[in-house]
C-alpha cells in the first residue's frame, strides 16, 4: 500500500433504510460493487457520505464493516468534518482503522489569518494518521491560498491535498510542487484536465466507479480521444451529481436504480429528489443504460 493513497477512489454514500436506519446489507453491497469496479481505494464519511448527518456510532460500524469487506490492503480514507481542533482530533481518534483521514477545515466558525495553519498543524503532530487536506471552499467558506499549502506541506504527517476549490486544474497547478499528493474533487468534474495538470487521483461520488476505471486507463496508457469520449458521455451525471441540494439524492437514486442499494432514502438537511431533477436524472439514465449490479443488497 502506497503511503498517500492514490487513483480512483470513491466516497461512498452512506446507505439509509426508508425508516431512515443504517443499511448494512446495502452498505455491503456497495463496497463489494466498488471493488468489482476497480477502486484503488475507499473513501468514508465525506460529503457525498452525508458524514454531517451520521452519529458517532455509526461512523464507527461503517468504518468496521468497509475495512472488514475491502481487506488491510484497500486504502481506506475517513472524512472528518470538526467544528474546532478538539472535535477533528475526537473524530481522527475514532478513525483509528483509516489510513488516512481527509480533514475539513472548521467552518461553524470561520477561522482566522493562520488559524487554519496554526489548526492543520495541529491535527497532523496529534492525530497519529496521515491527514490529507479538503480544500473545499464552497463548503466551508474557506480558501486555503497556495502559499499556505506550500507551507503545510512542511509539516510532517500532512502528504496530501484532495482540491476542491473551483476552477479546480489552475489551483491543482499551483500546487503541485509542495511534494503533497494532489487528488481531484468536485466530483471528477474536470477529470482530464486534473490529471494533465498533475493530478495523481480523483474523489467523486460512488456511483459511476465501473464507467471512471476504463477513462482513467484510456489516459494513463495514451488512449486520449478514447478517454475524452467516454467522459464526454458520463458528464451529464457527473453534472447532476453535484446539484446544491439534490446531489445525495441523485447518488443514492442512481445506485438503488442499478441494484446496489435497495432505499434511495437521505437525512435532513438532504433532500429527496425534487420533480425537475428526477426528470433530467430519469433521462439521462435511460440514454446511459448503465448496466444492472447483480450482487446486490442480502
Amino acid at each position: 500500500m502506497p503511503d498517500t493513497p492514490t487513483g480512483l477512489i470513491p466516497i461512498l454514500a452512506t446507505p439509509f433504510t426508508e425508516r431512515g436506519e443504517l443499511d448494512l446489507p446495502s452498505l455491503r453491497s456497495l463496497v463489494e460493487f466498488e471493488l468489482a469496479s476497480g477502486a484503488d481505494g475507499l473513501a468514508v464519511f465525506g460529503m457525498a457520505s452525508e458524514g454531517f448527518a451520521l452519529t458517532a456510532a455509526e461512523r464507527a460500524t461503517i468504518l468496521r464493516e468497509v475495512r472488514e469487506l475491502a481487506g488491510p490492503r484497500v486504502p481506506i480514507v475517513a472524512g472528518i468534518n470538526g467544528t474546532s481542533t478538539v472535535n477533528a482530533l475526537e473524530q481522527i481518534d475514532a478513525a483509528s482503522g483509516a489510513d488516512q483521514v481527509m480533514v475539513l477545515p472548521p467552518f461553524l466558525v470561520k477561522p482566522g489569518l493562520g488559524q487554519v495553519t496554526e489548526f492543520f498543524a495541529e491535527v497532523a503532530e496529534r492525530g497519529g494518521i496521515p491527514v490529507m487536506i479538503q480544500d473545499a471552499p464552497g463548503v466551508t467558506g474557506t480558501a486555503i491560498e497556495p502559499a499556505a499549502i506550500a507551507k503545510l506541506a512542511e509539516v510532517p504527517g500532512i502528504t496530501a491535498i484532495k482540491v476542491e476549490a473551483p476552477p479546480t486544474p489552475p489551483k491543482i497547478a499551483a500546487v503541485r510542487e509542495t511534494g503533497l499528493t494532489v487528488l481531484g474533487g468536485q466530483n471528477a468534474q474536470a477529470l482530464i484536465e486534473e490529471y494533465d495538470n498533475g493530478a495523481v487521483g480523483t474523489m467523486p461520488a460512488c456511483e459511476f466507479t465501473d464507467l471512471l476505471r476504463p477513462i482513467l486507463d484510456d489516459l494513463a496508457a495514451g488512449r486520449r480521444t478514447e478517454a475524452r469520449s467516454a467522459f464526454t458521455a458520463l458528464l451529464p451525471l457527473i453534472h447532476l451529481g453535484v446539484r446544491p441540494g439534490q446531489a445525495w439524492a441523485v447518488h443514492k437514486e442512481v445506485l438503488r436504480r442499478r441494484g446496489i442499494i435497495a432505499s434511495s432514502a437521505t437525512r435532513l438537511p438532504a433532500r429527496p429528489l425534487e420533480p425537475v431533477t428526477a426528470k433530467a436524472l430519469g433521462e439521462l439514465l435511460d440514454e446511459l443504460a448503465l448496466p444492472a449490479w447483480h450482487g446486490g443488497p442480502r
